[in-house]
């Protein structure tokens, strides 16, 4: 008679075990339907400084990422950053401020393997900053004196990324990724933008 009941019971119990994972994949939503949030420490490394000198410097800010997915390939997303630390340029008295930026980006992402995307975007930026020259009557500040006051001359400028994340937990992904945050026309200084943070979809 005991034999009789745990054979049904036992083959009920199998069969739940083996639709539970099917069930909670059936309920997984699409990528296309979800949107993210993202947090990033950010680093500026702006080139060519400087008439006839060329100078590099490197400052660092945050970004904010807000976005969400069109479809499984493609997104579309808002970022708003700031400075937290100016930058600071060799053999002068020069300091470059990004005060704060707001970029818009369409991208494409790729899936290379079942826990990370390769991406790349482009868009357009908004920069508010300030150039200031400590000491603007020393010599080695001559060739800097044209970019002191507002930063960048040109506030809107193209931009473009490419990343790569990695999903480290459930809908959250560790992203790395590099591109131009802008190019100023007024003085040909270009500024490049790495970062490295969170995204959470959801």
């Amino acid at each position: 008679m005991n034999t009789v009941v745990r054979t049904p019971l036992t083959t009920a119990l199998v069969t739940a075990l083996l639709l539970a994972p099917q069930a909670a994949l059936a309920e997984e939503t699409p990528r296309a339907d979800k949107h993210y949030i993202g947090l990033m420490a950010t680093t500026f490394n702006h080139r060519t400084i400087g008439e006839g000198r060329k100078e590099t410097a490197w400052g660092s800010g945050g970004t904010l990422v807000v976005g969400g997915h069109i479809t499984d390939l493609f997104h579309a997303e808002l970022r708003a950053g700031g400075g937290f630390k100016d930058a600071e340029v060799p053999n002068s008295d020069l300091s470059l401020a990004v005060d704060y930026y707001a970029s818009w980006y369409m991208g494409l992402h790729y899936p290379i393997t079942d826990y990370a995307n390769v991406y790349g975007q482009f868009g357009f930026s908004y920069i508010q900053g300030e150039a200031e020259i400590s000491d603007p009557e020393n010599d080695r500040n001559k060739a800097f004196l044209d970019l002191e006051g507002e930063f960048p001359d040109s506030g809107f400028s193209v931009s473009w990324l490419a990343g790569l994340d990695f999903e480290v937990m459930d809908d959250t992904y560790l992203v790395f990724e590099g591109g131009k945050l802008f190019k100023d026309t007024g003085s040909d200084v270009n500024t490049f933008q790495f970062s490295g943070g969170l995204r959470y979809e959801f």
